[in-house]
């Protein structure tokens, strides 16, 4: 026989809950409904504390995304973590004469205009200010000072557009003196080549210097021309002047026969190792028409090059290959450029990792 829970009703007098007073007096709460009554009302007060704080925080956060995808986030970022190999500089390689005057700047006053970067796990690449940055390693190097060791640095939103990094690199640069239209042809040259969407080099400056006035534009596409032509031969782009650049690039568009272009060529490669004035007098001499030579002395080798061409049968076609001692060249009925660059990398690679084995 189960038992039953018996259950008992407590009825309080109100002699227990409070006392008797004086009548024309507010009665007083007993001490339990008192502790209730402040209890409750600090749960609520607690409650729409945490609610302001929960908004603000929300409002914090979605203010901080916004400034953020405007690249207004700035944070002192550790030298050595700054990368700057995902974009090409337009600017030659060696050290600017002008770093000197802006370490003295900012050893004097500080850095004005922080530089941009972008998050890339756990360091960050640079996306605007080489120069500058360059200026914080050598102070840092010279000095040790821990003033120089990290540098104020806005932060760019994740994954930014490549069309977008090289346009703000390319304004940026537009006002600063001293960038000259070999170094503006170069980047634009690096430029297609990395970007799929570009069709050719005239299309790469049209985009990459919207903001260039036409004539400047005009320019970029015959140093463009001139970059292209020598060929990877030129040592001291930024040393060649107007002038002299628009005189080769004259010199070849008068050359009906393509002899030119392969004179250039040789001319440029004779000597790695010579100074900037000696190209630009053997630039000179080209411009002026000095070394001409016949169409069968322009075809001839120097020396001759052994030679093995074969062809492969492809579904899109045959394939010829051609090889010869520094060269490898593939023709095919297929327009490569529209192939992703790092498929185009990792094919290469593994070209010449198969010739190892």
């Amino acid at each position: 026989m189960s038992k039953k829970k018996r259950v008992f009703d407590i009825d309080f007098e109100d002699a227990d809950l409070t006392e008797d007073v004086p009548a024309g007096t507010e009665a007083r709460r007993g001490p339990m409904a008192a502790a209730i009554t402040e209890n409750a009302e600090a749960l609520s007060a607690r409650q729409q504390a945490e609610a302001a704080i929960r908004q603000e925080n929300d409002a914090l956060a979605h203010e901080h995304v916004r400034l953020k995808k405007a690249g207004l986030i700035t944070d002192l970022v550790p030298l050595e973590l700054i990368r700057t190999d995902k974009l090409t500089r337009d600017r030659a390689e060696g050290r600017d004469a002008e770093i000197d005057e802006l370490k003295r700047s900012i050893k004097d006053i500080g850095l004005s205009n922080p530089i941009r970067v972008e998050v890339v796990g756990d360091a960050y690449e640079l996306i605007q200010g080489y120069r500058r940055l360059t200026a914080f390693r050598e102070l840092f190097e010279e000095t040790g000072e821990a003033r120089f060791a990290r540098i104020p640095a806005g932060i760019n939103a994740k994954g930014e557009d490549l069309l977008r990094l090289y346009r703000r690199m390319v304004d940026e640069n537009l006002v600063r003196r001293g960038v000259a239209f070999g170094e503006m042809a170069q980047l634009a040259v690096q430029y297609r080549n990395e970007d799929p969407n570009m069709k050719n080099y005239d299309q790469a400056v049209e985009v990459l210097y919207s903001s260039a006035a036409r004539q400047k534009r005009a320019y970029i596409k015959q140093f463009v021309r001139l970059i292209v032509a020598a060929d990877g031969a030129l040592r001291h782009v930024p040393a060649v002047s107007r002038a002299l650049g628009l005189a080769v690039v004259k010199r070849l568009d008068e050359d009906v026969n393509g002899i030119a272009i392969g004179l250039l060529r040789r001319t440029l490669r004779q000597r790695d190792d010579r100074t900037e004035e000696e190209e630009l007098a053997l630039l000179s001499d080209f411009a002026k028409g000095k070394g001409k030579m016949s169409r069968k002395a322009a075809k001839a080798p120097v020396a001759r090059q052994a030679k093995t061409t074969f062809r492969l049968a492809r579904p899109e076609g045959d394939a010829k290959c051609t090889v010869a001692d520094g060269r490898i060249e593939l023709r095919l009925e297929k327009d490569f450029s529209g192939v992703e660059r790092g498929k185009l990398e990792a094919a290469v690679a593994a070209f010449l990792a198969a010739l190892e084995r």
